[in-house]
């Protein structure tokens, strides 16, 4: 059937001449190739939110025996979880305002909004001179840095449809580094007058605060990409100052289209109905097994660091907080060249719900290795331990990688700001009880070492499988289901 030229015209888009939105649409038609600097561009300012989660975790261990706190050594971990956990609450609070925030007045404010609360929050982290005051700056980086959900709409929006599956793989990649890369620079950089004592004195302000470096090399980064974001474009439509002339133009357009075609849709108020995020089945389902990934992933991180700086007499391996970061940055290179080369294949052969799956499947085994690595010494403990870190990071990462894909997916572009707030507060309300569920479940099994049944960090690692067990049986149907457009 021959398409008249009208209905050709028609066809066309529209683009207004103030709208944010519109101009980066225009800018897409016109554009070929690799988005290089737009993935770039989403890339760092992921990589800025995500280094301070878990920078903390090397050094969390001696930072709370430092404050004083903790009564026994065992207690430590207890303490150390609701530090980090505490920022993560404070984004269960506000993850759902940003959202909605970022669909109103744009995508650009929330991410600068973002950027900068890491540079005030987390350098007065480094300061902390108590627990308390640990607490509450975490938590107030936790409600101001409400970034991660509206950059994964924007990650969509920024690019052409053919790269919109590898901008939104950015997202995840980058938060997977971000996750690795911060716990390194903590390792590394954490009691630097110990460490480098011919640069820094123990007089300094990096001697009388041992923890500020770290948190300071984060915020000086985190600086210059809030500089950085002022430049970036808006990717939200904003349709409202338009003219009577451009509306009634769009709403012959669109009649003349629907009658062309013999298409009627249901309006309200000359718009489309928005569905309800809730009763959206690809969506809920998706979430809902993100929440469990994350409970897990949280609760490993925290575990990791707890348990690599533990004693050797406590079922630890009795390593420095710069022991850790070396583990954490080979993980962290692992991963680079497995995203890069490995995973855009692995998910083209076989799906995101089959790539998550298998992940979650060989996750299992390789944690119940972890109790029988700390029985090496040496190098043989070292490679042990560095390819299960490597490993563990690969498979997590993949597993959120495609939890972000499905979630995008499942809703439309006016929507997607408010899908990924009611995704992060979700998310970060089980990741809040990650570290602090990890730390309590640690600091319990560090006093059990004689139990009959999985005896000290058996215990543990065994809790962690069940709930990773649990998230494999949520990646089949009837329970997860993919939209398909």
């Amino acid at each position: 059937m021959a398409v008249d030229e009208q209905t050709v015209v028609l066809l066309k888009k529209h683009y207004y001449e103030n709208c944010p939105g519109c101009k980066v649409d225009k800018l897409k038609e016109s554009q070929r190739g690799l988005p290089i600097r737009e993935i770039l561009s989403i890339w760092i300012v992921v990589l800025c939110s995500a280094l301070t989660i878990s920078s903390l975790f090397p050094y969390l261990y001696f930072m709370i025996r430092d404050f004083h706190i903790a009564k026994r050594e065992e207690d430590i971990g207890y303490y150390a979880g609701y530090v980090g956990s505490s920022l993560l609450f404070g984004r269960v609070l506000t993850s759902i305002l940003w959202g909605i925030v970022a669909d109103r007045c744009g995508r650009k404010p929330v991410i600068v909004i973002g950027t900068i609360s890491v540079v005030i929050f987390n350098t007065l982290f480094g300061l902390s001179v108590n627990f308390w005051m640990a607490i509450a700056t975490r938590f107030l980086l936790g409600c101001l840095n409400g970034l991660l959900g509206p950059v994964k709409a924007y990650a969509s929006e920024m690019t052409r449809e053919e790269y919109q599956a590898l901008a939104i793989s950015t997202v995840g990649t980058a938060w997977g580094m971000g996750l690795i890369i911060g716990p390194a620079l903590g390792g590394y950089l954490a009691q630097p007058a110990e460490k480098f004592p011919s640069i820094f004195s123990k007089e300094s302000v990096f001697g009388r605060f041992p923890y500020f470096l770290p948190s300071l090399t984060i915020s000086a980064f985190a600086l210059v990409v809030s500089i950085a974001s002022f430049w970036l474009p808006e990717t939200l439509h904003k349709h409202h100052g338009s003219s009577e002339l451009d509306e009634s133009r769009k709403d012959m357009e669109t009649a003349s289209l629907e009658s062309s075609s013999k298409y009627n849709a249901h309006k309200v108020g000359g718009r489309t109905p928005k569905k309800s995020l809730i009763r959206n089945w690809p969506l809920m389902s998706s979430v809902i097994l993100f929440c469990i990934v994350s409970l897990h992933d949280m609760a490993y991180t925290e575990i990791f660091s707890l348990w690599a700086v533990s004693p050797r007499r406590l079922g630890g391996l009795s390593y420095t907080t710069e022991g850790v970061g070396t583990v954490l940055s080979i993980s962290g290179a692992g991963l680079l060249v497995f995203q890069t080369c490995l995973y855009p294949h692995w998910v083209r052969l076989l799906g995101p719900v089959m790539v998550a799956r298998i992940g979650g499947v060989l996750t299992i085994p390789l944690l119940s290795s972890y109790p029988f690595i700390a029985r090496l010494s040496g190098l043989g403990l070292s490679i042990a331990l560095n390819c299960a870190s490597v490993a563990k990071n690969v498979l997590s990462v993949s597993i959120d990688t495609n939890l972000f894909i499905l979630q995008n997916n499942a809703v439309d572009q006016d929507q997607r700001g408010a899908a990924n707030g009611i995704v992060m507060t979700a998310m970060s309300l089980f990741k809040a009880f990650g570290p602090a569920g990890g730390g309590t479940i640690f600091s319990w099994a560090q006093k059990h070492q004689d139990a009959a049944f999985l005896p000290g960090n058996h215990m543990v690692f065994f809790i962690l499988n069940v709930v990773k067990a649990i998230g494999v049986l949520m990646t089949f149907e009837p329970f997860l289901v993919e939209r398909h457009n």
